[in-house]
C-alpha cells in the first residue's frame, strides 16, 4: 500500500521544488555492514521553506559502480571485485525532520528493468528528479542502470517512507574518462523525513550475475547495491 501527500516546498538559497510524495513499503532486512562500512553523514547546509515549517537542507552525493575496485571495497573490489557497487558507502544517516537531497554519479550500464514501476520516481520532492540537468519523472524502462529504493523496516513506531528513483543506464558510446570508466549520468533528487528512525535501501533493478543470481549477490549485501539510512533526531 502506498499513500501519497501532495505539498509545497521552496527551497532558501538552493533549488526550488514543488510537491511532496511518499509511501510506506515493507522489506526485510539486509545482510550486516562489511567491515570498515562506515556512515556517510549527509551535510547540512542552509534551510528550505515547507508547509511543516523552515527546515533544514540536508545532501548526500553517492556513486554507482559496474565493480567494486573504488570505494568502501578498496583498489583490489574486496572479496567480491566483479560485484556492482554503491559508494562511498552504503550506510547513510540523515537528520529528521528535514529535506535531504542525493545526487548520484551513475557509471554503468544497464538493460531492460523487471519490473516498469521502478523505472517512475516515487516519493520525492515534487515527484520528479532531474538526469543530467533536465526534470523527470521517469526514465526509459528499457534504459535502465539501477535504483536507489528506500524501504522501512517492517516494525512499528516509526514514520513511513518510501522514495525511489531510477537511475538511468550510461550509454554504450559514452566517452572514456581517465578513472577507466565512462562519463556518467548525474541523478539528482530530494525527500522529506519526519522523525527517527532506521530504514532499508537498495537497487530494485536485478543486476547480479546469471538469471536467478540477479536476484542476489550484490542486490542483498550491504556494501554492495543494498544498505541502511539512519534518520537521526534533529539537534535543538
Amino acid at each position: 500500500m502506498r499513500m501519497i501527500v501532495g505539498a509545497a516546498a521552496t527551497v532558501v538559497g538552493g533549488a526550488v521544488a514543488v510537491g511532496l510524495a511518499g509511501g510506506a513499503l515493507s522489506k526485510e532486512s539486509v545482510t550486516p555492514n562489511p567491515a570498515g562500512n562506515t556512515p556517510l553523514v549527509a551535510t547540512v547546509n542552509g534551510t528550505v521553506n515547507t508547509p511543516a515549517g523552515n527546515l533544514p537542507h540536508a545532501f548526500l552525493n553517492l556513486t554507482t559502480w559496474p565493480d567494486s575496485m573504488s570505494g568502501v571495497h578498496g583498489a583490489s573490489g574486496g572479496t567480491q571485485p566483479d560485484w556492482v557497487t554503491y559508494g562511498p558507502t552504503t550506510n547513510l544517516s540523515v537528520p529528521a525532520n528535514s529535506v535531504v537531497t542525493v545526487t548520484v554519479k551513475q557509471y554503468d550500464g544497464g538493460e531492460e528493468i523487471t519490473n516498469p514501476y521502478f523505472a517512475k520516481v516515487h516519493g520525492t520532492v515534487g515527484g520528479f528528479e532531474t538526469v543530467d540537468g533536465k526534470r523527470v519523472t521517469e526514465v526509459d524502462p528499457k534504459h535502465v542502470g539501477h535504483t536507489f529504493t528506500i524501504h522501512m523496516f517492517p516494525q512499528s513506531g516509526q514514520d513511513q517512507l518510501f522514495v525511489s528513483a531510477p537511475l538511468p543506464a550510461v550509454p554504450d558510446d559514452a566517452p572514456a574518462l581517465d578513472n577507466g570508466y565512462p562519463a556518467p549520468r548525474v541523478v539528482t533528487f530530494s525527500f522529506i523525513t519526519k522523525g527517527p528512525g532506521r530504514y532499508v535501501w537498495q537497487c530494485e533493478f536485478p543486476c547480479g550475475d546469471g538469471y536467478y543470481a540477479k536476484f542476489g549477490g550484490p542486490m542483498g549485501a550491504q556494501g554492495y547495491m543494498a544498505g541502511t539510512l539512519t534518520v537521526t533526531p534533529t539537534a535543538s
